[in-house]
C-alpha cells in the first residue's frame, strides 16, 4: 500500500499504483481531489508525453506544481493515463 501525505493530510492512498522512474502514480480514484487545484504549468516528457500539474493545498498552505498526470500520455505510458504522482515535499511511503 503506497501513501501520499503533505501537511498532516492524506493525499492518495491504493495498493494499485503504478511504479514509473522511482515514481508512484496513484490511481485517479484514490486520489484526495479536496486537496488538488489545477495549475496552469506543464512539461513535456519525451516517451511520456505532455504532463499537468495540480497544486497541493491543506489547511490554508499550497505546494506549487507539487502533483502531476498524463491526460493524453502516449502509448509507452498509456498505463498512467490520468494518474496522479507527488514530488516537492509530498511524502511517499510505501
Amino acid at each position: 500500500m503506497a501513501k501520499a501525505t503533505w501537511n498532516g493530510a492524506t493525499l492518495a492512498e491504493s495498493d494499485k499504483c503504478i511504479a514509473v522512474e522511482g515514481n508512484q502514480y496513484f490511481p485517479p480514484d484514490a486520489v484526495n481531489r479536496e486537496c488538488l487545484k489545477q495549475s496552469g504549468t506543464h512539461t513535456t516528457c519525451p516517451w511520456k508525453g505532455l504532463a499537468s500539474y495540480y497544486t497541493v493545498v491543506v489547511n490554508g498552505k499550497e505546494n506549487k506544481d507539487a502533483a502531476w498526470y498524463y491526460p493524453e500520455p502516449k502509448d509507452a505510458a498509456g498505463q498512467i493515463k490520468d494518474y496522479v504522482a507527488f514530488w516537492h515535499g509530498v511524502k511517499v511511503e510505501q
